[in-house]
C-alpha cells in the first residue's frame, strides 16, 4: 500500500498543473440538523463539474507516445477524456449510452472540441462499454476505462491526498459508488484511519452485490436514473480493494428519495448537483445515529445536472416525501358527483392532474388524480373523508409498474 500512496500523492501534486483542488466546505444547514461537523468535498467544482477528471489526467499521463484513447462513459468519465485530450493535444473516441442526458454530451463536445468524437450506443453504461473495448481492440487505441484501471484508481485517490491536507483525517467519509473506482482509491488511500461508508441508489447496488457474492457480479437490472452511478457491475479492481468492506457499510437509497436532496440542496444552498452527486449527502441521514459530534466528509462528486430534467426530480421528490399522490377515483356519473368530491378536498390540496380514463360501468367512471399537498399527513384526512363519502379509488403513487403507464 505504501507504493500506491507514493502513486496518490504524485498524481495529486501532478495535477496542480492542470486544474486547482476542489473546495472542502463545511456545510451549516447539515451539520446542524445531525449535530455533526459535516464537510463537502466539492467535487462538482471541478473543470468538467466532477471527480471524473483525476483519474482521466492521471492515467493519460502515464502513457507517452500514444495518442489515441478510447473510453465508455455515461457522461462524466466522457468529459474528463475529453478535456484532457484537448488539453495534452491528442485524439479521444468516446462511446456514450443513448440514454446520456443531452447535457452531458454537449459538454463532452465543447470540452473536446475538434479532438474528440462521439458515439452513442446502447442504453446502459455496459452496453456501450463492450462497444468500446471492441472498437479500440481493432483499431488499436489505449481503452481508457472509467474505474477499473489502477491509474485511474490512484488519480481518484487525490480526493483524498486533499482531504487530508486540509482537514487532517476525519472520523467518516461518505463516497458515492457507481464501478467503483473513486470509493476504493479514496478508501484506499485512508486505510483504517477513517471508517468509510458507501452510498449506492438502489437501481444500481453493484457494490452490494458484489459483496453479497464475494465476487463482482452482474445485476439483472440497472434503473438509469441515477446516471452517474447506474453501473450493473462493479470493477475488478475496485472490488479487490474493498472486498474486506462490510454490507453494513454499503447504503442504498431509493433513487425518488434522492430527488429530494438534489431540489433541497439547490433551494436552499444554491448547489447544483446531479443525482450521483448527491449520494452521498442523502446518506448522511441513515448514519446519523452514530455521527452525532463527528467530523464527517461527504464526497458530492458531480454537477452536471441537465435541468430539462427538473420536473422529474421535483415529482419523484414529492412522491417520496408523501406531499404528491396519484390514485384512480371511481367517479359515480351523476350530477353534483364531481362538485361533492372537490368539497371534499382541503384548503391546501391542490389537484395536479385530473384525466377522465373511462367508463368502467354504466353509473360509474374511472378518473385519474394526482393531488398536491402541503404535507402528508392531509393525505390521511382526504382518505378519511373520501371513505366516509363512500368514494371507491385506489391510490397508486406506489405501485410502479401502474406508475409507467399512467403517470
Amino acid at each position: 500500500m505504501s507504493d500506491f500512496i507514493k502513486r496518490a500523492r504524485a498524481a495529486e501534486q501532478a495535477m496542480r498543473s492542470v486544474f486547482p483542488a476542489t473546495p472542502l466546505q463545511r456545510n451549516v444547514l447539515l451539520s446542524e440538523r445531525y449535530d455533526a461537523d459535516i464537510w463537502l468535498k466539492r467535487e462538482d467544482l471541478s473543470p468538467v463539474r466532477s471527480y471524473k477528471i483525476r483519474g482521466a489526467f492521471n492515467a493519460m499521463r502515464k502513457q507517452d507516445g500514444q495518442d489515441l484513447f478510447v473510453c465508455a462513459s455515461a457522461g462524466n468519465h466522457a468529459q474528463g477524456v475529453a478535456f484532457m485530450c484537448k488539453h495534452m493535444g491528442v485524439k479521444g473516441v468516446i462511446f456514450m449510452p443513448v440514454t446520456t442526458p443531452q447535457q452531458k454530451i454537449q459538454k463532452t463536445r465543447m470540452f473536446g472540441g475538434d479532438h474528440v468524437e462521439i458515439h452513442l450506443t446502447g442504453d446502459y453504461f455496459d452496453d456501450c462499454l463492450g462497444a468500446a473495448q471492441d472498437w479500440s481492440a481493432e483499431k488499436g487505441g489505449y481503452f481508457l476505462s472509467p474505474f477499473d484501471d489502477m491509474d485511474v484508481i490512484e488519480g481518484q485517490a487525490s480526493i483524498a491526498v486533499e482531504i487530508e491536507a486540509e482537514l487532517g483525517v476525519p472520523d467518516h467519509v461518505i463516497l458515492p459508488v457507481g464501478g467503483g473506482g473513486m470509493s476504493a482509491g479514496v478508501t484506499t488511500w485512508f486505510g483504517d484511519r477513517t471508517h468509510c461508508l458507501f452510498s449506492e441508489p438502489a437501481g444500481g447496488a453493484c457494490l452490494r452485490a458484489a459483496l453479497a457474492a464475494g465476487h463482482p457480479t452482474t445485476l439483472d437490472h440497472v434503473d438509469t436514473f441515477v446516471d452517474g452511478a447506474a453501473v450493473g457491475r462493479i470493477g475488478q479492481k475496485p472490488f479487490d480493494l474493498l472486498r474486506d468492506r462490510h454490507l453494513s457499510d454499503v447504503l442504498v437509497l431509493s433513487e425518488d428519495r434522492i430527488c429530494a436532496t438534489i431540489l433541497e440542496l439547490l433551494n436552499v444552498e444554491g448547489i447544483v448537483l446531479e443525482p450521483a452527486g448527491a449520494l452521498a449527502v442523502e446518506a448522511v441521514g441513515e448514519v446519523q445515529s452514530f455521527i452525532r459530534g463527528k467530523t464527517v466528509v461527504c464526497v458530492t462528486s458531480g454537477g452536471n445536472f441537465d435541468f430539462e430534467r427538473l420536473p422529474e426530480v421535483k415529482e419523484r421528490a414529492q412522491r417520496y416525501s408523501g406531499v404528491k399522490k396519484y390514485f384512480i377515483l371511481r367517479l359515480p356519473q351523476r350530477p353534483g358527483a364531481l362538485k361533492e368530491f372537490l368539497g371534499i378536498l382541503g384548503p391546501d390540496d391542490d389537484i395536479a392532474r385530473f384525466e377522465y380514463m373511462k367508463k368502467s360501468a354504466r353509473n360509474f367512471g374511472s378518473v385519474l388524480i394526482g393531488i398536491e399537498t402541503s404535507k402528508p399527513e392531509n393525505f390521511v384526512r382526504l382518505f378519511a373523508h373520501l371513505d366516509d363519502a363512500g368514494f371507491t379509488y385506489t391510490d397508486i403513487t406506489n405501485d410502479e409498474t401502474l406508475a409507467q403507464f399512467v403517470i
